[in-house]
């Protein structure tokens, strides 16, 4: 397997929680892939190419240059079993999150049996894009909770 790691989510939108769990897989992985996720059961708030257009400057902007962004809509242990992807990252900001987690993980082993999980834990209390969402609903100011250009593409 290689060194690679997954990192998916629906990132709708993406917060500073997700590049928390970005920057330390970058540190640890020769390479992460972004996997902004589409679930045909959930209807996004934010259009999918724009939100990955926002991480990618939002990439650039913290000189994080071994992670790609890729708009996938399957299973991701599909996309982790075809691409050899030998890693996926989760960020735990509790012991629900690990339950959670857990759960998924048996899941995706029956589809890639070779998939490892590499659980990070939050390093501050990272607000969900659920919460954001709603902050923003109530035009409140969620600049502490999102980088710089998804700020631009939420207002």
């Amino acid at each position: 397997m290689s060194n690679i790691a997954i990192y998916p989510g629906s990132f709708d939108p993406f917060t500073n929680g997700h590049l928390d769990m970005v920057k330390k897989g970058a540190k640890v992985f020769d390479e992460v892939h972004i996997i902004i996720g589409i679930n045909a059961n959930k209807k996004r708030t934010y259009d999918s190419d724009k939100m990955k257009k926002a991480i990618e400057m939002t990439l650039k902007e913290s000189n994080i240059t071994n992670c790609k962004v890729i708009v996938y809509e399957g299973l991701v242990a599909e996309y982790t079993r075809q691409n050899k992807v030998g890693y996926m990252i989760r960020g735990l900001r509790n012991n629900m999150d690990y339950n959670y987690e857990e759960n998924i993980a048996e899941v995706n082993k029956l589809i890639d049996p070779k998939l490892e999980y590499v659980y990070f834990r939050a390093d501050n209390i990272a607000l969900s894009s659920s919460m954001v969402k709603e902050l923003i609903s109530f035009d409140k100011d969620v600049s502490k909770f999102v980088p710089e250009p998804v700020l631009k593409l939420v207002k």
